[in-house]
This record gives structure tokens, C-alpha cells and sequence, in this order.
């Protein structure tokens, strides 16, 4: 196993943000058309959270009560990215490893981070990038 990995050899580098300004319901349609689950909020140039895709979710009637497809969109539309998103993100320096990755993951709640080079997204990496990473070594 390679103990000094750069976890820019793993993240995923074209990666779609948001805005802070950007209503929900194009958020939610963001998560349904691609094979994204979370995504970087930008206000300008500058990241200033994250929404994933379970937090878009957690918005949802439709898992507990039949029909209420109106009653999801009416939520969609009185809440703002702002009021969803994470507001306290964490970042990892592309110059980290993936052992750095994998220990952050490990001792906090967090799924994802967005890699930053010179105070811009580089790119993001997930849990799911780091068990596959795992699963390449063997």
C-alpha cells in the first residue's frame, strides 16, 4: 500500500458547485441528473458551505406520507440554500494524503471535502473515493 498517496491522485477534479444564491429546486435537479451527492456553495469566489444530497432529502414528505409531491416543492421554495446548507465546511490542502483524508473522515461527521488549491476548489473527495482507493490495493 502506497503510504504517502496525494489525494489529488483520487479526487474527483471537474467539479460542480453551486451558488449561494441558487434557488433549491435547481439543487434538487442537480442531484437527480447527475451522480453527485454533494456539492461545494460558492458565494463568488469564495466556498462558504455544502448541501448534499441528504439534506435536500431530509426536506422531503414523499418517503412518509403518499401524494405530497406540492408540499415538497412548497418547501423547496420557502427555504434558501443558505438555510440548508453546511454552514461550518471543512477543507483539505491538495497537498494533503489520503491517509489526511481518511483520518478526518474517520474522527468527524463529514462524507465529503472539497480539495482547495491557492483558495479555490481544486476538486472534492468523498468517503466513497477513499474505500475505493482501499479496494485498489488489494
Amino acid at each position: 500500500m502506497k503510504k504517502r498517496e496525494a489525494i489529488s491522485s483520487i479526487m474527483t477534479e471537474s467539479v460542480k458547485t453551486i451558488n449561494l444564491n441558487d434557488d433549491l429546486r435547481s439543487v434538487k435537479s442537480m442531484f437527480a441528473k447527475g451522480n453527485i451527492r454533494h456539492l461545494p456553495v460558492m458565494d463568488g469566489d469564495k466556498l462558504v458551505g455544502m448541501v448534499s444530497k441528504n439534506d435536500i432529502m431530509r426536506l422531503s414528505f414523499g418517503s412518509v406520507f403518499d401524494n405530497q409531491g406540492d408540499a415538497d416543492e412548497a418547501v423547496l421554495d420557502m427555504l434558501s440554500v443558505d438555510q440548508v446548507m453546511t454552514h461550518d465546511v471543512k477543507s483539505i490542502d491538495i497537498d494533503a494524503t489520503v491517509k489526511d483524508v481518511a483520518e478526518i473522515f474517520v474522527s468527524s461527521h463529514f462524507n465529503s471535502l472539497p480539495v482547495m488549491n491557492d483558495g479555490n476548489v481544486a476538486g472534492i473527495v468523498t468517503s466513497t473515493d477513499i474505500i475505493r482507493y482501499m479496494l485498489d490495493q488489494y
